[in-house]
């Protein structure tokens, strides 16, 4: 799994979604899509990297107020497409005033935790997250020329993408358990950047940490989450893609012919 890490020295979770094995036996196409945290600060020699790595879109699903305070770095030679999940970003990412937040933080027991659970409810269930995925696969349908890739991403590259990454494997067809372990490989990707974040705190108050690092990591319990009412809304995964996301069957064809390989 390690190998599907970019090398990329200024940015966060930079990962390709090639090779997974679909359940009839295809695989996602190398070089076509990837997932990754902000590109606010990527260097010249990672700008470098991704376009010979053939990046030519970035899909950028953070809120206004995020991408005004780090827009996207890119070459002449990618696009941009803004496509916001939240309006205002849910998942906390980003803050303003650190002492006020850190201060509810370490009075309430639990709330970091309560308050992912309530973001990946939102992912799946509120209009404004499901027009933007809507328009993320939309987005991917035009990725049909040879040796391209786009790339989509999010502040942290985990919640907000992770879904987005989980949505695109599976109505790939890529099973479930594996496109939970891609989900869940981020924790392997940013454990350090974590700890160093739990080790830079004001106090090692408990709620403040155990909050913090619900904040900052993925759990299976937020995708279970999302899963839970994937199935309450429409049954299942298949049914969601296609009633609620409002993918056609000549959609969800297009996406494999663009994106698997025999």
């Amino acid at each position: 799994m390690t190998a599907r890490l970019l090398n990329i020295q200024q940015g966060s979770n930079f990962r390709e979604l090639g090779g997974y094995q679909t359940q009839n036996g295809q695989q996602v196409k190398y070089h076509k899509i990837l997932r990754s945290g902000n590109l606010a600060n990527l260097t010249d020699a990672d700008l470098n990297y991704l376009t010979d790595y053939g990046v030519v879109k970035s899909i950028d699903f953070r809120s206004p107020q995020e991408v005004k305070t780090a827009p996207d770095r890119l070459t002449p030679q990618m696009t941009y497409a803004f496509d916001p999940v939240f309006r205002v970003d849910e998942t906390e990412s980003t803050r303003d005033d650190e002492a006020s937040y850190y201060q509810k933080l370490s009075q309430t027991p639990g709330i970091g935790h309560r308050q992912m659970l309530s973001a990946y409810h939102n992912l799946i269930t509120d209009t404004h997250p499901q027009k933007a995925y809507h328009q993320f696969f939309e987005l991917l349908l035009t990725n049909t020329q040879d040796n391209q890739a786009v790339l989509f991403h999010c502040t942290a590259g985990k919640d907000r993408t992770g879904i987005g990454a989980y949505l695109f494997l599976r109505a790939l067809g890529v099973d479930q358990q594996t496109a939970e372990e891609d989900y869940l490989f981020t924790n392997n990707v940013i454990k350090d950047e974590v700890n160093q974040m739990i080790a830079d705190l004001p106090s090692d108050n408990q709620n403040l940490v155990d909050s913090i690092r619900s904040f900052q990591s993925v759990k299976m319990a937020y995708l279970a989450q999302a899963q839970t009412e994937i199935r309450d809304i429409a049954g299942n995964i298949n049914h969601y893609l296609e009633t609620v996301l409002d993918l056609s069957s000549h959609d969800l064809r297009d996406l494999k012919k663009i994106y698997l390989q025999n």
